[in-house]
């Protein structure tokens, strides 16, 4: 499981869609909640994969690192430092070449292998 994890974010960093879907299980679940935008909230693959792409254009980079990983039987919940510098100006009023720094939470859940939940939490 901890290889999964570590697969999807190389993926995730990388901007590679193709790579982070090979991972996730048919009924994958995906939950982004934020303190300021809200929460995101997509089920299956097919709907992953869109919001996925359509995030892509909004980052000129992006990268997740592991601060710590806590596993259990089924789940891991993994500490998550994020930095982006973003390639389009947002409804918030961040701009274009502005850099995000965040920190959070990701919960994974597994099932046959497979990433079958990801909440993300920051």
């Amino acid at each position: 499981m901890e290889s999964l994890i570590r697969q999807y974010i190389g993926a995730y960093n990388a901007m590679n869609v193709a790579d982070m879907v090979a991972l996730l299980h048919d009924v994958i679940v995906f939950e982004n909640v934020s303190n300021t935008n809200g929460t995101t909230t997509t089920s299956g693959k097919v709907a992953f994969e869109a919001l996925a792409r359509q995030s892509i254009g909004m980052f000129r980079i992006r990268q997740q690192t592991i601060r710590s990983l806590t596993m259990g039987d089924r789940t891991a919940a993994v500490e998550i430092d994020y930095n982006a510098i973003l390639a389009i100006d947002l409804p918030t009023g961040a701009k274009a070449g502005d850099a995000l720094t965040l920190r959070g939470v990701t919960v994974f859940a597994f099932s046959d292998g497979k990433i079958a939940r990801i909440s993300d939490y920051s």
